[in-house]
């Protein structure tokens, strides 16, 4: 099913912010059991996997995924340039980010 999702850079950036608010409300979570523990994690986890997914689109300046969702600065699709994997690490550490193209290769022809 096609849902024609359209996204901007600028949108990009103010959901940035808004994980960002939504990771310091998390500081304030409580449990009153295992199970709401969980919930708690479980919370706090796709928050980290909703940023990822986020900075592998701001990554790829292309739509690489039509019908899916659509880049309205990058519409689309550049094999010339982005036919990869796009891979990222996170350094706890230094709190930083870092997203990398990864080559694809065709294992079964």
């Amino acid at each position: 099913t096609a849902t024609f999702y359209m996204t901007t850079n600028k949108n990009l950036e103010i959901v940035m912010d808004m994980l960002q608010t939504m990771r310091e409300d998390c500081e304030k979570l409580a449990a009153g059991d295992l199970h709401e523990l969980m919930r708690c994690w479980e919370i706090i986890h796709r928050i980290w996997t909703v940023e990822s997914h986020l900075r592998h689109i701001q990554f790829r300046k292309e739509t690489r995924y039509p019908g899916f969702y659509y880049q309205a600065d990058h519409p689309g699709q550049d094999d010339k340039n982005w036919f990869c994997f796009v891979n990222s690490k996170y350094d706890a550490k230094a709190g930083k980010w870092d997203v990398f193209k990864k080559d694809y290769i065709k294992l079964i022809p």
